[in-house]
């Protein structure tokens, strides 16, 4: 049975694709049976990342719709073993799938791979609590800005809810030399912020942008960023959260 985690962000812009899509990229190099699934019925960039766009011709509505079977819509990605993408819809048919549609779906899915990640709507919509309810875990990816990080903290609030073994933070294209001027925090204040316990933290690559990948990139800082968090993932030992210091909210204007 595959662990199943939501990679989610509480605003776009923040990189949440582009790190669900290198997480499987960094488990199928490691061996794992990895199957992405673009949750963002209607809207999907998973696939534009992973450059495989022009491959798709079957997607999660007509595995829903019982137009076609799981295995005919699960995409290979070039130059990756393991490691498959369902797609989200090309048409806006969000209303009409309900998270017990969507949830069979992956519980299948789940029956044929070890690790699966869902990208998840930005925002904290309909089809966010649709992902949310099918996965077992959650990463929240945010950078260190504060509308970025207050956004987090309401997908965080709103996460708590749901029966999840375990919500943890990936913090995106940090910047030190913004640190070291004191213009954004560091990743763990912006955990004990939140009150969930730190992944990692993704460093600004200027080879990996907003859609690409690591693949190719072996020596960039953020492969081996990547690669720490998914051993931490594996092992179950991240960093935690001391409650006692905690930060003040005022720090980010709120």
């Amino acid at each position: 049975m595959a662990k199943i985690y939501l990679v989610a962000s509480g605003k776009g812009g923040v990189g949440k694709t582009t790190v669900c899509a290198n997480l499987g990229i960094i488990y199928a190099l490691a061996g794992y049976n990895v199957i992405l699934i673009d949750a963002d019925i209607g809207l999907n960039n998973l696939d534009v990342v992973l450059n495989v766009e022009d491959k798709i011709v079957y997607d999660i509505v007509d595995v829903i719709e019982n137009r076609v079977k799981i295995s005919q819509a699960l995409v290979a990605v070039d130059g990756v073993k393991n490691l498959r993408l369902l797609s989200s819809g090309r048409v806006k048919v969000s209303e009409r799938i309900t998270g017990a549609m969507f949830s069979n779906v992956v519980n299948e899915i789940a029956q044929i791979a070890d690790i699966i990640l869902i990208d998840a709507p930005a925002g904290i919509e309909n089809g966010f609590h649709r992902a949310a309810s099918a996965s077992q875990e959650a990463i929240i990816v945010t950078t260190p800005h504060v509308s970025a990080i207050k956004d987090a903290d309401r997908a965080v609030g709103i996460l708590s809810t749901y029966h999840l073994k375990g919500i943890g933070l990936v913090v995106n294209r940090f910047r030190n030399d913004l640190y070291l001027k004191g213009e954004i925090l560091d990743s763990i204040s912006i955990a004990e912020l939140l009150k969930i316990p730190l992944y990692g933290t993704i460093p600004e690559s200027d080879r990996i942008g907003i859609y690409s990948t690591i693949l190719g990139g072996y020596k960039d800082k953020s492969f081996k960023a990547y690669k720490d968090i998914q051993q931490k993932l594996v092992s179950g030992e991240v960093l935690g959260i001391n409650t006692k210091k905690q930060k003040i909210w005022w720090r980010l204007g709120k």
